[in-house]
This record gives C-alpha cells, sequence and structure tokens, in this order.
C-alpha cells in the first residue's frame, strides 16, 4: 500500500489529455483524475487534440499521457494515435485508447498495431482509471530513463576516445574535464598527480570561471586529492566539505571528487564537480568509468613526462651552460628545447679550444627519445676526446662515423664541424649531412659554404673538408634544422630566408642568435641549437 500511495504521489502533477467527443464522458473521467492530482486537459474531437499538442510542442508543455476515445467523430482514436506517435516530437506521449462500446481482441489488437500503450473499457472504477494512467506513465518514464542512460552511455564511449587521444597531461586533464562537465551538465575540473609532485590541471569550458584558480588553490586540490585512498585499477567517489575545498574552483558549496589511481604507480587522477542531485543513480557511475578511463591514458603519459624529463636532465647537464673564453674570436649559442607536447631531440653542439685553432660544432642525432638524447652525450664526450689528439675536422668526423658503426649500428646523426685559426683567418669545414654554416660578411649577402657529405653512421667515405678564410668581423652561423624547417616548405627556400634574416641582423653574435630566434623560433616542434663565431675585427689576414 505504501508503495502505491508512493507511486501517485510521484505522478501528481502530471497532465493527461483527455479526448471524447461527449461533454458527460469528458467530465467524468476529469473528475477521476483530478481527484488523482492531475492536471486535465479536455478536448472533443481528434482536429482539437492535434492543435492542442501543436501549441504545447510550442511552449514546451506536452502532455504526460493522452486518453483518447477511439470513436470520435472525425478521425478514429486509432487514426489519431497513428499521427502523433509518426511525429518524433510527440511519439514518447503514451496513448491509452478507451470505449464505451464493448470491445473485443479486435479492437484491442488494433489499439496496439496503433502505437497505443494500454485500452480502457469505459465506464470502468476510477481506480482502475487511474492504475492504467500510473502504467502508462511508469512505462514512459522508463523508456525516457533508458533512453537518457542510451544517451549517457554513448556520450561516455565518445568522451573515452577523446581522453585516450591526449596527447599531454595537460590536455589530458583539459580533455577529461570537458568530458565530465558533458556526462554531469556541470563545470568540472580534473588534476593529474604526477609522481615529482608536478600538478596538471584542467577546466571545463562549462562553468563561469572568473579567473583561473591560481597554483595556492591547485596545489588545495591537489593535497585532497592525494589523500583520497583508492585500489589500483577502481574508482572512489567522496564528498569534500566546503570548507575543505578552495572556492576558486567552483565558489562555495560541497564538491564530489571521483578519483582512480594507475596501475603502475597508483599516481591519483581526480575528477571533481559541484555536488548535485542523482536519485537514480546512472550518472556517478559513468563519471567512475570515465575517471578510469582518465587514469588509464595518464599511465604511457606519465611514463613519458618521466622518460622526457631525464632526457632533459641530460640535455641540461651535459650542453654547456657557458662557452670558453675563447681568444680571437667571439662566440656565441642559443638551444631552445622543444615544447612539451614534442619528443626529445639530440640536438647539440661545441665550441672547444685546440692547439690548431678553434673546434666549433653543431649537430642533430636522428630521432626523438631518451635514446637519442644519450647518443648526443657521447657525441659530445668523443669529439671532445678526440679533438685533444687531432682536430682536424675531416679525421674528427671520420672517427665518430666508426663510432657510430661500431657502438650505434642502428642509429644516425648529422654533424658539421669548422676548426678556425683566429690568427689567419682559415677556417677547415667538415661537413655529415647537417645543413651546412652560413657565412655572414661585416658586409654584403650571407651565402653558404660548399661543404657536405654523408650522415655519421653509415660507413660511407667523407669529402676532404672545404677550406675558407674569414675576413676580420665576418660571422660563421650553425643552426640545427629546429630552427628553421616548415612542413609543406622546401627546406631551400627556409635556408633562403634565413640567409637574408642573417645578412639584416646586428653584428654581434649574440644579438645576430637573438634577431634568428626572434624570426624562426616561435612555435616549433623541434630543438633549437644556433651558435655563431666572429673573427676578432682586429685579426689580420
Amino acid at each position: 500500500m505504501n508503495a502505491i500511495a508512493q507511486q501517485s504521489r510521484s505522478d501528481d502533477g502530471s497532465t493527461v489529455l483527455v479526448v471524447d467527443d461527449t461533454p458527460a464522458n469528458r467530465y467524468a473521467m476529469g473528475a477521476v483524475l483530478s481527484r488523482a492530482g492531475h492536471v486535465v486537459v479536455p478536448v472533443a474531437s481528434a482536429g482539437e487534440a492535434l492543435i492542442e499538442l501543436d501549441t504545447r510542442l510550442r511552449t514546451g508543455a506536452l502532455p504526460d499521457v493522452a486518453l483518447v476515445d477511439v470513436g470520435l467523430p472525425d478521425l478514429s482514436g486509432f487514426e489519431l494515435c497513428r499521427r502523433v506517435k509518426a511525429l518524433p516530437l510527440l511519439a514518447g506521449i503514451p496513448v491509452v485508447h478507451f470505449s464505451a462500446r464493448p470491445s473485443g481482441p479486435g479492437d484491442r489488437c488494433r489499439a496496439l498495431d496503433a502505437g497505443g500503450e494500454a485500452y480502457l473499457t469505459v465506464p470502468a472504477e476510477p481506480e482502475e482509471i487511474r492504475a492504467v494512467v500510473r502504467a502508462a506513465l511508469r512505462g514512459a518514464r522508463e523508456l525516457t530513463d533508458a533512453q537518457a542512460q542510451f544517451d549517457r552511455l554513448a556520450l561516455l564511449s565518445e568522451t573515452v576516445v577523446d581522453v585516450q587521444g591526449a596527447r599531454c597531461l595537460v590536455e589530458l586533464a583539459t580533455t577529461a574535464a570537458e568530458a565530465t562537465a558533458r556526462l554531469t551538465r556541470q563545470s568540472a575540473a580534473v588534476f593529474v598527480l604526477g609522481d615529482d609532485g608536478d600538478v596538471h590541471a584542467g577546466l571545463s569550458r562549462r562553468g563561469a570561471w572568473a579567473a583561473a584558480p591560481d597554483a595556492v588553490a591547485r596545489e588545495q586540490a591537489a593535497a585532497i586529492a592525494r589523500r583520497v585512498v583508492c585500489a589500483p585499477g577502481g574508482a572512489r567517489s567522496t564528498i569534500v566539505p566546503r570548507s575543505m575545498w578552495p572556492d576558486a574552483y567552483f565558489g562555495p558549496g560541497d564538491v564530489r571528487l571521483v578519483l582512480a589511481r594507475t596501475r603502475s604507480r597508483h599516481l591519483p587522477v581526480c575528477l571533481a564537480t559541484p555536488v548535485a542531485p542523482d536519485p537514480a543513480g546512472r550518472i556517478g557511475p559513468l563519471v567512475a568509468q570515465l575517471a578510469r578511463a582518465t587514469a588509464l591514458a595518464a599511465e604511457p603519459l606519465l611514463m613519458y613526462e618521466r622518460e622526457r624529463h631525464v632526457a632533459l636532465t641530460l640535455q641540461r647537464s651535459f650542453l654547456p651552460a657557458h662557452l670558453p673564453r675563447l681568444p680571437g674570436v667571439d662566440v656565441a649559442f642559443r638551444y631552445v628545447p622543444a615544447s612539451r607536447q614534442t619528443e626529445i631531440g639530440g640536438d647539440f653542439y661545441a665550441a672547444l679550444p685546440t692547439p690548431a685553432g678553434v673546434l666549433v660544432g653543431i649537430g642533430d642525432v636522428v630521432g626523438h627519445s631518451l635514446d637519442a638524447a644519450t647518443v648526443m652525450v657521447e657525441i659530445r664526450h668523443a669529439l671532445r676526446a678526440y679533438s685533444l689528439e687531432d682536430p682536424h675536422p675531416g679525421r674528427l668526423v671520420t672517427r665518430l662515423d666508426r663510432m657510430f658503426q661500431h657502438y650505434h649500428p642502428e642509429s644516425s646523426a648529422t654533424l658539421c664541424l669548422a676548426l678556425v685559426d683566429p690568427v689567419t683567418g682559415r677556417a677547415s669545414v667538415a661537413n655529415a649531412g647537417h645543413i651546412p654554416p652560413l657565412r655572414v660578411p661585416h658586409e654584403g649577402a650571407a651565402h653558404y659554404v660548399d661543404a657536405a657529405g654523408p650522415l655519421l653512421g653509415l660507413g660511407l667515405p667523407h669529402p676532404e673538408p672545404t677550406q675558407v678564410e674569414l675576413a676580420p668581423g665576418e660571422r660563421l652561423l650553425m643552426v640545427t634544422d629546429g630552427l628553421i624547417e616548415t612542413r609543406g616548405t622546401d627546406l631551400s627556400v627556409s635556408m633562403a630566408q634565413l640567409g637574408a634574416a642573417a645578412t639584416e641582423a646586428p653584428a654581434a653574435p649574440d644579438a645576430l642568435c637573438d634577431t634568428l630566434l626572434s624570426c624562426f623560433g616561435a612555435d616549433r616542434a623541434d630543438d633549437i641549437a644556433v651558435l655563431a663565431l666572429r673573427l676578432s675585427p682586429d685579426v689580420s689576414p
């Protein structure tokens, strides 16, 4: 009895369209339903019913159920039902046919075939009428709930695909926040926590963010997420009181956290939204699935982030932060690592004093990985060691090529070396597959040194170095392809643009490097290395 009463109360206020051409029947049916708490809309014909439905469709106030007499004067109740069910925006309204004349199986079959949900013979007991209406409302509600859940599951599938396509941890957090907002229809924030204490946060577009929460608020939220206990591979939902959660995210109010942990290092991934009712318990499990999918997608990105950190540490540790003082020449360099969305590279540079002059070089290990950075370190160490014994560029290239073949047969690298005598200005240039050096005279147009040769690691013979004589004040510029290489543009075009820019650049090596970076170095997807050498103006040839 309690369950029936509860169901009746849940149906109070439902709008019932009663279609009957007999006024007395409309009144009697309306009285029964009104006493049950329903809002009754009586009409006398199929035509009036269609007009009423069209009007209510415009205002968004469609009836919850329709009771239709099968013997209407203009259209039969069966035909009216077919027309209603044929319109997508009206098809969800449950239709109960009724008739005062004796009916048999044929009439009931016609009612079902027309799309109706039930058939009622009148006069009927008031409780039977109310029960039939309740059943029709319950069936429509369950169908609507099922469709809504199907839509949510389809949305979850789409969002999981989006999450799995994220290319970095910040993009993952932002994508997961947007996905959470779409599932919950609320603003959302997502935090992916790295094992070095880094916090990668993302916000959904849904929500009136006056400003992005600052680092203090982000750390507060991350500290709470770290304390939530959750088994790896699972997900846990918990409520954080408003007094504990930073207002910068959702304003005052309790916050729901759904947290999952990665399987390997058990790092937390946290989805946060304002607390909202979920009486049917349909949304919570979907958000938990999304949290698990986000943690799964974070696993390889966190591993990559760790590898990238190690590789960057290698690069920054072994690439010199300051060049030694080299008599007779001014040398400047710039190194710009690629963005966090791009894999690590193997760019390197060197400037070494030798008994025969100043040895400068620049190169790039083929590939983007921790292995490439490691090989880069080996090349620099080998170059420093070999140059102490023999700084001749041609012989250095040959020795490094043999080292590659012996220790790294699957790898290759580009390298350009120049041995400059500061006293005479004579320079010997050996090039192994790299962009040749650019000569930038004190006056006149820049031009490239005619020096070429095969990559290191191929085992092919290398030509003799190219001999040039630098004039006092002349600059020799070396760059890696990350500075100028652009997808869809021929490298020769980019090299010509570099030459034109260098010609107009200031004379000082530092200013030259900065000018070229400002012209070409924005938003590059690869590491950039630039080295500029200028023969002192007072050097006599």
